[in-house]
């Protein structure tokens, strides 16, 4: 006898992840490629994804967020605008039949700040409602949600609802100086990186200022005998501190940030955290991802 299964998945620019659910329960998984590196249509890379899993018998439905639902991805899914709570999400819902199989695919979020600048997200909103699903807690009155990545989101939440949030490109920006600036090429040593890091937050403390500061990860190798380590340590520092201060300064009675994302990296943004003496509470990225993921397909009618 064939066990009904459904699959729900996190497609992103860069990856793709999706788990087979059987009875509520992940069984499997399989990983692919994102939107942005795909050499197929989005149709055919996710028809060939699935397709050890249907060899057997075909899923129920498939449910995705992320990049699959912008407009390079496998069906546009418009954004829904702030304020907007778990349920007005799942209503923007785009909807599908892909070879016969079922898909329905999340909406991104969009909001107009308070300075009139607009902003938009997909994927991390999955992850801020999974975060509600897992801890009803946060629904309770103002809750600031940091979600740190290539484009990190701070996100301000009202009684449960997204009230609107800011982008950060603070990982985009450490790849690029990393890969393609002369910052960090004058040696190859790759020692020294925790102690670079804690010069990046301290710095960034201190407001010298981003700019102002960047081209130390180069003199500091030629003229005071750090490593490489040190300036990858530093870049990254000096980046998550700026970015720390700068929504702070944004969030001034904040007096517990949530931040939500991969362990190795939200422990980077905790220490930068603690340095100014704000609580923090942690959350796995990938359960809460999930968690959003699941409350999505409940709240979907398959009929």
């Amino acid at each position: 006898m064939n066990t009904p299964y459904s699959i729900v998945g996190d497609w992103g620019t860069s990856r793709m992840r999706l788990f087979r659910i059987v009875a509520g329960s992940v069984v499997d998984r399989i990983d692919g490629p994102g939107i942005g590196t795909l050499d197929t249509s989005p149709a055919d890379a996710l028809l060939r994804a699935m397709a050890p899993w249907r060899s057997q018998h075909p899923p129920t439905h498939v449910v995705l967020c992320g990049m699959a639902g912008a407009r390079s991805g496998l069906a546009e899914a418009p954004y829904a605008a702030c304020p907007v709570d778990a349920a007005a999400w799942a209503g923007h819902a785009q909807r599908l039949l892909l070879d016969g199989i079922r898909i329905a695919v999340a909406a991104g979020l969009a909001c107009t700040r308070a300075d009139g600048t607009p902003d938009v997200m997909r994927g991390e909103e999955t992850q801020i409602f999974g975060a509600l699903h897992r801890l009803p807690a946060l629904a309770q009155g103002r809750r600031v949600l940091a979600l740190p990545g290539t484009h990190s989101k701070w996100a301000t939440l009202e009684d449960g609802a997204v009230r609107e949030f800011h982008t950060l490109p603070s990982g985009e920006l450490y790849a690029l100086l990393r890969d393609h600036s002369t910052l960090t090429r004058v040696g190859d040593d790759p020692g020294g990186e925790a102690t670079g890091f804690e010069a990046g937050l301290a710095g960034a403390r201190a407001g010298r200022g981003l700019l102002g500061s960047l081209f130390q990860a180069r003199s500091a190798q030629l003229r005071a005998g750090h490593t490489r380590g040190w300036a990858l340590g530093y870049l990254s520092g000096l980046i998550i501190g700026c970015e720390v201060e700068e929504m702070l300064g944004r969030h001034p009675d904040s007096g517990l940030i949530v931040l939500i994302g991969d362990p190795t990296l939200t422990a980077r943004y905790r220490r930068a955290l603690d340095a100014r003496g704000i609580a923090v509470e942690l959350h796995d990225g990938d359960a809460c991802a999930l968690a959003g993921l699941h409350r999505f397909e409940e709240s979907l009618s398959w009929k």
